[in-house]
């Protein structure tokens, strides 16, 4: 139970005030622009753009300098304005063999049909701070090479056309829109992969290394993970045929995993998949893990109980938003309830010392 709270309506005003003013910093130094932030702090753009369901560059920079750096804020305030949005219809199914891509690496075949593409990654640097970042002089220039244009098939069809992975056949299906309906158990592998595609990175990372070190039958290579643009086609009706309303920028990751077969498949290599928007790695081959372990029971594989097996424990945590909704509420005023607890203390102390003077 909630009390109302009266006159606090300066005060919360003030707070606001002191927080804009917090945000804006010494007023000495240039204010960031969101051009800065979108260009110069892309990954974090990513993230915002990635849990909270809308693909737009520069509200995620906005929502990120209004949030003063706080991502999930900054999520939230994207989910929120996305909630504003109308829908004009839904897209075709991206082709991902057709993406445009900027870095594409796998850990199962060293040759690949186009070869091996590093990309822009952090994967061979030293850990290092790097001081020359913090001389504000002219940007080195570098010279980059264009992303590859040519369809670039995945690398788990190879292992397909000799029947040593999985066969997944595309399903009649409407997929169901995680945006705008609850999320209900048991859910189907469309709604997980939407579930985990917006929920924490932080959260789907710790689940995904959870199964690594044994809580959980996953043991997965990296069969291919590739980054880069790829079209979005719509169809209109008025005009009989699909058209292209953009492109966005994408991190797929498709893991090979050991399977030693079940009761209903015979041995094979299984599939783990994640699909994010932007460039986000890490939370892509997290995804794949965990989509790989939740998969046992179609497999036909024993539930172990870890944690990353119980579809519900996963799906009903991982949004950070309802997390912090839930957490941060606890703040708010609860004088009533801590009220009627006080009282309950006191009537149990006073019951126990009543029977103790008795007992003696």
């Amino acid at each position: 139970m909630y009390v109302a709270v009266k006159g606090g309506e300066r005060a919360i005003d003030n707070a606001h005030a002191w927080r804009d003013e917090e945000r804006r910093g010494d007023t000495s130094i240039p204010e960031v622009s969101l051009a800065q932030i979108r260009e110069q702090l892309a990954l974090a753009v990513n993230r915002v753009m990635a849990e909270g369901s809308l693909f737009d560059a520069d509200l995620a920079a906005l929502a990120i300098k209004q949030s003063r750096g706080d991502l999930i804020e900054a999520i939230f305030l994207i989910r929120a304005y996305r909630t504003t949005l109308p829908r004009f219809g839904a897209s075709r199914p991206v082709a991902t063999s057709k993406m445009a891509v900027d870095r594409r690496v796998s850990a199962t075949f060293k040759d690949l049909p186009g070869g091996q593409i590093l990309g822009p990654t952090f994967d061979y640097t030293h850990r290092l701070l790097d001081f020359k970042l913090a001389a504000e002089g002219k940007a080195p220039e570098v010279k980059i090479a264009p992303a590859t244009k040519e369809d670039v098939p995945h690398v788990t069809s190879f292992l397909n056309k000799d029947g040593l992975i999985e066969t997944e056949l595309p399903s009649n299906e409407e997929p169901r829109d995680l945006t705008r309906e609850p999320l209900e158990f048991p859910a189907g592998r469309d709604l997980r992969l939407q579930s985990m595609a917006r929920g924490d990175e932080g959260f789907i990372l710790s689940l995904a290394y959870s199964t690594q070190r044994g809580y959980g039958r996953t043991h997965a290579f990296v069969g291919e993970l590739r980054i880069g643009r790829v079209a979005v086609e719509m169809d209109i009706p008025e005009l009989g045929f699909a058209i292209e309303i953009g492109e966005v920028e994408l991190t797929e990751c498709e893991t090979v995993n050991q399977f030693k077969g079940s009761k209903t498949e015979p041995p094979q290599f299984t599939r783990g998949y994640g699909l994010v928007f932007g460039q986000s790695e890490r939370k892509a081959i997290a995804m794949s893990l965990l989509d790989r372990s939740l998969r046992w029971q179609e497999l036909g594989e024993d539930f172990v109980g870890a944690p990353a097996q119980d579809e519900e424990f996963v799906l009903a945590h991982c949004d950070n938003i309802q997390a912090t909704g839930f957490l941060e509420h606890i703040k708010l005023p609860h004088y009533v309830d801590f009220q009627s607890e006080l009282e309950l203390v006191r009537r149990l102390r006073t019951e126990a010392e009543a029977a103790q003077e008795a007992a003696e």
